[in-house]
């Protein structure tokens, strides 16, 4: 299994894009809702979804797109069930420090 993982690097905080292989260059739309999953956005390296996660278990600002990536970190506990939203059946997650 592999995903697009690339770091945004602003003003010193790096923020981490994250999604499954099979979803860049795609959007996804649900009433007022829409999530376009951009090579400009997500579409670094792709890796295989364990080196992804111990990018992940490091970031402190995170975007992750995708069944495959939000199950496995949930399952490492890297984010909470409840805190993953789905749009048109795509499940998706935000991590912020504040």
């Amino acid at each position: 299994m592999n995903v697009y993982l690339k770091i945004h690097r602003r003003n010193d905080i790096d923020t981490v894009a994250c999604c499954d292989e099979t979803l860049l260059n795609r959007i996804f739309t649900e009433g007022d809702l829409r999530i376009e999953i951009s090579s400009n956005f997500f579409g670094g390296d792709l890796l295989s979804i364990e080196q992804a996660l111990e990018i992940l278990k490091e970031a402190s600002y995170y975007n992750i797109v995708g069944e495959n990536i939000t199950n496995k970190a949930i399952n490492l506990k890297l984010l909470a069930k409840d805190g993953v939203k789905k749009i048109n059946n795509i499940p998706m997650a935000i991590k912020m420090m504040f």
